[in-house]
């Protein structure tokens, strides 16, 4: 299937091998992509460098030390990976409040899965002190646990971090369903063999056969990944 939207309401839980339900953050969940761009935006001008708006599509949904690198060297700033990362989740950090913007439908989504005792898992390539002072908007207690590009030798677009999550909610990753709003994110989900719903935020999403896209959350539900479960099968 490919950029296929299945009917809301019309799938049922019949036959559905769904056993768990994997989630992206940054632009998935929570609408802080801005955020990320603001604060690389506000750091190299520190540097005395201009950001490319075009280098925004290069750096979103990517591993903090990829994109770091990647705007070091595009820029040639005297600045170290690791000095770089610091100051860039710094300026995140301050960004954020305790209400960060939802995505829409993101709250519907989780307590509609959370109901219904769906194994949840946060897979994000922030590193773990971003993620935990998100966690008080989106609400930790949705998750049976989340895994940071931190916490990983190898992060997104790798396989390693959706490999770690199904393993710790007990699943198989291909019974597992992914939701992710970026590029890197939904290679990483495939890579581990998961089935991968790719919802667009800041940049766009290619089709490819197996891979379902839709424009937002809202289009999201239960019945709608129990019965693209099953209709892998």
């Amino acid at each position: 299937m490919t950029s296929t939207v299945p009917a809301l309401g019309t799938r049922t839980a019949e036959g559905s091998a769904l056993q768990a339900v994997l989630l992206d953050m940054d632009g998935t969940l929570v609408d802080t992509e801005g955020f990320w761009w603001d604060a690389e935006v506000e750091v190299f001008a520190a540097l005395g460098h201009r950001l490319d708006e075009a280098w925004r599509d290069v750096v979103v949904g990517g591993p903090m030390t990829r994109s770091a690198r990647f705007l070091i060297e595009s820029t040639g700033a005297d600045i170290t990976v690791p000095e770089l990362t610091v100051l860039l989740n710094d300026g995140f950090e301050h960004r954020i409040g305790r209400a960060l913007p939802l995505m829409p439908g993101a709250a519907r989504l989780l307590a509609e899965l959370a109901a219904h005792e769906v194994p949840m898992a946060l897979v994000s390539a922030s590193h773990r002190r971003i993620i935990d002072r998100v966690l008080e908007s989106i609400g930790a207690h949705h998750f049976t646990l989340t895994v940071a590009g931190d916490e990983v030798t190898r992060t997104k677009p790798h396989p390693d971090p959706y490999l770690l999550a199904a393993a710790g909610v007990g699943a198989q990753p291909a019974r597992c369903a992914v939701i992710e709003d970026t590029a890197t994110g939904v290679a990483a989900a495939e890579a581990a063999g998961c089935h991968v719903v790719a919802v667009p935020s800041v940049a766009p999403i290619a089709p490819a056969s197996g891979r379902t896209i839709v424009p937002s959350l809202e289009h999201v539900n239960l019945p709608f990944l129990q019965g693209l479960m099953a209709e892998k099968r």
